[in-house]
């Protein structure tokens, strides 16, 4: 019999449990649109706006000072984030409240640039400059970029300038290939 060393052991079940929590995001069976909110531990936000974030610089936020993300590749926008695939478990999607029509312009952002995107299962998702927009579950507030960069869920993850373009410097490279 093989004995596995202990520090392998280890690195083993915890990237078993890393893998394991990613696909527990929600319980939407397999939605047919980009996003699904079932799952989200997000809270809706009606409002967005610009703040400086050490080591990017000015990126867009939601109404609670979270930095927010987009997940493109190769030339491709708006790549799936949903419940079903567990990204949205690790990549809070921010649906607007009910009864809300769109999201509100604050500091640093133009209006012109705000927009919204329905769903088919009626949920209806803020965007800027046309990019659904997501929270990371990496960042603990204000002010954290921890998802900058990162490779999952078939793209990368950026945070968007104030003239809604990604922002493709700065932050990880890796963490998270789920």
């Amino acid at each position: 019999m093989r004995v596995i060393p202990k520090k392998a052991w280890l690195a083993a079940c915890t990237l078993g449990l890393a893998a394991l929590l990613a696909g527990c995001g929600g319980g939407s069976s397999s939605p047919t649109t980009t996003t699904s909110s079932s799952g989200s531990s997000a809270k809706p936000s009606t409002s967005f706006s610009t703040a400086n974030v050490s080591g990017i610089g000015t990126v867009l936020v939601d109404g609670s000072g979270k930095t927010v993300y987009i997940l493109t590749a190769d030339g491709k926008t708006n790549l799936p984030c949903t419940d079903g695939s567990g990204c949205t478990g690790l990549w809070p999607d921010l649906p607007l409240p009910d009864g809300s029509s769109g999201a509100k312009a604050g500091t640093g952002i133009d209006a012109s640039l705000l927009g919204t995107k329905k769903s088919s299962d009626g949920e209806t998702y803020p965007t800027y400059n046309g990019w659904l927009m997501y929270e990371y579950s990496g960042d603990s507030g204000p002010g954290d970029s921890n998802g900058q960069g990162i490779k999952s869920f078939g793209g990368t993850w950026y945070v968007l300038d104030s003239s809604g373009n990604p922002v493709t410097s700065g932050g990880s490279s890796g963490g998270g290939g789920y």
